[in-house]
């Protein structure tokens, strides 16, 4: 049950940190693992409870290829970010299941080695035939309804992680700005029919949407989605099997930094580098909460449930406009931009990433590994100058 309460944990993290890794290739944490994608594959490797890591590595499709509408700007942020949440969920799986297996064959071994010390019988024999029972016990077969299930759960656990992220950072601060807006007299209060009952009174607070000033609004708006953020991302690093996870995400980020360098990929290499990348999705999350603060501010609707509506269909518009200015910042490294837009998400990897150990930092080289093993020798032979624009973190 652990193990799967994990997962659901990991799914919903996922589902916030939809570019937990750089926009054009990148990594992720798993249960008791890492990710590792470069531009034309992935790998995921799993540390066993014995010492042993597994892995699986697969070649990924370039859907700018079949549809050269998705390689132009915005769009292309778009379908990165669709692969990308198609290729975390299935990593989770994956993990999940290593750790699942990893679990059952250590009850078996404890089951065998209790077997070990079979019970005497009163007249002193060892006798198998007399614990035996009478009757044939026939083991039903495994139902495909068991599978059919596993996976509306993980499609489930999906929904309710994107309903649960609009009800949180897109809903409840739109309606606490509201709120605190029409306390502080920045906001016209609604007209309450003289004997109107709680429910009209309470629709009422709630239904329009009326401040002196839209762009201070939008402001405050956005910087409360920011504060809910850095609460939630915080709460949840004090679990420990959370924390865990965030062990691995610094180990993936040291060893993407010992790749980018130049160096051999070794635990002594990687243990020397930064934890902090500034090419990290969280940084990415932080221009998105900042581009959707500006074009949030151009439109305005009188209703509430309009500005959610339209917030809510406008997230991919952001996603895309994010992923662009990502990506040109990337390419001027050293500029000023680039460095006040990753600020923040050097900051928040604080949280979101721990300090790994030695078996935790082979398991993110082994998964760098397996993936460049399936890249064209161009590629894995690039200057260090344009691995750096893709293998992200």
């Amino acid at each position: 049950m652990k193990n799967r309460s994990t997962l659901r944990k990991l799914k919903f993290i996922h589902t916030i940190f939809a570019l937990e890794r750089d926009l054009i290739v990148g990594g992720q944490a798993v249960m008791e693992g890492v990710m590792m994608r470069t531009p034309s594959a992935y790998a995921i490797a799993c540390r066993k409870s014995d010492g042993t890591i597994v892995t699986t590595a697969e070649s990924l499709p370039k859907w700018s290829d079949k549809y050269k509408w998705l390689s132009w700007p915005v769009l292309r942020g778009g379908a990165t970010l669709i692969q990308s949440m198609a290729l975390g969920v299935k990593a989770l799986n994956f993990s999940a299941k290593v750790f699942e297996d990893d679990l059952n064959a250590q009850a078996e071994l404890e089951k065998e080695r209790a077997g070990e010390f079979e019970p005497a019988l009163i007249d002193g024999t060892m006798d198998e035939n007399f614990l035996k029972a009478p009757v044939k016990v026939i083991m039903p077969a495994e139902s495909k309804v068991k599978n059919a299930g596993q996976s509306a759960t993980a499609v489930g656990s999906i929904i309710f992680g994107l309903l649960f992220n609009i009800l949180l950072f897109l809903a409840a601060p739109l309606l606490l700005t509201n709120l605190a807006f029409i306390w502080a007299h920045w906001a016209d209060a609604p007209v309450i029919a003289e004997g109107a009952g709680w429910l009209a009174t309470v629709k009422a607070y709630v239904w329009e949407i009326k401040p002196h000033s839209w762009i201070a609004f939008n402001l405050a708006d956005g910087l409360l989605r920011m504060f809910f953020f850095v609460v939630m991302i915080f709460t949840m690093s004090r679990l420990k099997d959370i924390r865990r996870v965030f062990e691995y995400h610094g180990a993936e980020h040291k060893t993407v930094f010992t790749w980018e360098k130049g160096l051999e990929l070794t635990p002594a290499n990687a243990t020397t580098m930064r934890r902090q990348h500034p090419r990290c999705g969280t940084s990415f999350l932080m221009v998105v909460m900042l581009v959707a603060i500006v074009l949030f501010s151009v439109i305005k609707f009188d209703a509430l449930w309009m500005n959610l509506l339209v917030r809510i269909a406008l997230m991919p518009l952001v996603a895309g406009l994010s992923y662009e200015v990502i990506r040109y910042a990337a390419k001027k490294e050293t500029s000023a931009i680039f460095k006040v837009m990753t600020k923040p998400g050097l900051w928040l990897q604080n949280i979101t990433t721990q300090e790994p150990d030695e078996q935790q930092l082979e398991v993110a080289i082994k998964a760098l590994d397996e993936s460049l093993k399936l890249e064209p020798a161009e590629v894995e032979n690039a200057p260090v100058f344009l691995r750096e624009l893709e293998v992200v973190v």
